[in-house]
């Protein structure tokens, strides 16, 4: 496959019904990694917030095979059988990729925590603790000893080295808010644990009272918050269950508490079109319900574009119009016909601002079809990179190219809810270890870094609005290496591809930190 010369990304189709070619601003937003024990990006300075749920422990059992636990609303244990304890994990993150040193625990309620592995009690009072944490051994536990079920053990708070006189007034991390200063949008996907959500009412949701984060995301006061200290524009994904008072309340609380002068994004759950997604087996399931289509997948094609609809309109009724927000339609980037799919169904981009992909430079190898994952994993660095270069960022290009004709046939924005790299095994070739370190290789190659200026160059040459990158930091493993770096601590100078990405949004007058 040949690449296609940038001029030809400038051309748009004819548009109908006279609908005006929206201007495109090309910049960069990004996707923030979700809260879990083993994330090595650290938001918070209190690291309970992406503790493990609470595993029971029996006397002489084995690993977490104690009783059910007692837990209040919040998750919280309320009381403990006889012999046993309850027990989480905290910062499980590799070679000391996290900060350790003195840890300040405290807590509500009347009980006996304990530390587990990988942490010593320096002091213990009521209330209070003081933990010498050994981050070179990896992550470290928690153990809840007893507790009294009149006054619960609860509210407890693992606070980071230093952090103890600000914690309360200022929660997030200084060197998360450092990397990610200056960035257009973020998007809340994995903060709000959307794939897959379980989350109905208004009552299911995250909340500061929430024992973690890990279990059902991160509470929308902190999203709101972490937005309006950065100044940045934050993208909500709506749970796909969640029902029409839910959708009301969230947008409620949006208009109270952020700032007025930042953008909001809105979309529907996440890749809707995704058979592999909980909310893409419901989407076709309502859609036929509601014979929107013959087929699910095209049932739920168009019960995206429905449900949207609603959920734009009850934005609207709290807000009193659209214009503080960016009403989104996502779809597939590989298939155009999707996009038209939603998009034309019932008139909905009429009542909608931006036609959202994502164009990665896709290399999913397999043990099947021509190019397996035994031939590519005999590959140098150097071929698989040549392969990037001239096969995957071509088709990356081309998709760019058909679906920014869609948005303009229907006067949309074109912007991408995820993008970067996409190098990975898939159907068991994630099982092939040598094929797993090569593409961690290729991901550390300067030449990635040069990748990814041609990619950000040629999204914007073609008139790409907003372009979220997937994503901030995360450990890489067999699944993918979709972090820009791997760890909270790691220097930009080791990872290619995050500075390119950090210098094209600052030559595009993004005010973002190019640190070391």
């Amino acid at each position: 496959m040949k690449t296609k010369p940038l001029a030809l990304f400038l051309c748009s189709a004819a548009l109908v019904s006279g609908a005006a070619e929206p201007a495109a601003q090309p910049r960069l937003g990004m996707n923030l990694a979700g809260p879990s024990d083993w994330s090595s990006e650290l938001p918070f300075v209190d690291v309970f917030r992406q503790s493990r749920t609470w595993v029971s422990q029996k006397q002489g059992a084995a690993w977490g095979k104690g009783p059910a636990l007692a837990l209040d609303e919040f998750g919280w244990v309320k009381k403990l059988e006889p012999g046993c304890c309850a027990e989480t994990m905290l910062c499980t993150i590799e070679s000391g990729h996290y900060p350790g040193g003195i840890y300040t625990v405290l807590f509500d309620g009347e009980g006996q925590l304990t530390a587990g592995m990988n942490a010593k009690v320096m002091e213990s009072r009521p209330g209070r603790l003081l933990l010498e944490v050994n981050s070179s051994k990896g992550g470290f536990t928690l153990k809840l000893k007893e507790t009294n079920p009149a006054n619960y053990v609860r509210n407890i708070r693992v606070i980071l080295p230093g952090c103890e006189a600000t914690y309360a007034q200022d929660p997030f991390y200084p060197p998360f808010l450092k990397h990610w200063q200056g960035f257009a949008c973020f998007r809340f996907m994995d903060w709000m644990h959307t794939n897959n959500s379980e989350i109905k009412t208004w009552a299911d949701r995250p909340t500061l009272q929430s024992a973690t984060f890990s279990k059902r995301g991160v509470a929308l006061e902190l999203m709101i918050a972490l937005c309006n200290r950065q100044q940045v524009a934050p993208w909500f994904c709506m749970p796909h269950l969640a029902d029409d008072d839910f959708v009301r309340r969230f947008a409620q609380m949006v208009k109270e508490r952020l700032d007025p002068r930042l953008k909001i994004y809105i979309e529907y759950s996440n890749e809707v079109w995704n058979g592999q997604f909980k909310q893409s087996r419901y989407a076709g399931e309502e859609g036929l319900n509601q014979k929107l289509g013959g087929k699910a997948w095209e049932a739920g094609w168009h019960y995206t574009a429905v449900r949207s609809l609603e959920i734009f309109k009850i934005w609207e009724e709290v807000f009193g119009g659209h214009e503080r927000f960016v009403r989104v339609l996502p779809s597939q980037a590989a298939n155009s016909h999707v996009s038209k799919q939603i998009l034309g169904f019932r008139g909905a981009a009429q009542h909608a601002d931006a036609l959202a992909i994502a164009p990665y430079i896709t290399m999913c190898i397999s043990p099947r079809g021509q190019l397996t994952d035994a031939t590519v994993a005999g590959w140098t660095v150097e071929q698989v990179l040549d392969h990037a270069k001239q096969h995957a960022l071509p088709q990356s290009l081309k998709w760019m190219q058909e679906q920014k004709k869609v948005a303009d046939q229907y006067g949309l924005r074109l912007i991408a809810y995820e993008a970067g790299q996409h190098l990975v095994g898939v159907g068991g070739g994630e099982n092939n270890a040598a094929l797993t370190k090569l593409f961690h290789a290729a991901n550390r190659h300067p030449r990635m870094g040069a990748l990814y200026g041609k990619y950000l160059d040629a999204w914007a040459a073609g008139g790409g609005d907003l372009l979220c990158i997937f994503s901030s930091i995360g450990a890489w493993s067999k699944w993918g290496s979709w972090g820009l770096a791997e760890f909270q601590d790691s220097r930009v100078a080791d990872y290619p591809k995050l500075a390119a990405t950090l210098q094209w949004a600052k030559a595009h007058g993004q005010n973002v930190n190019l640190g070391d």
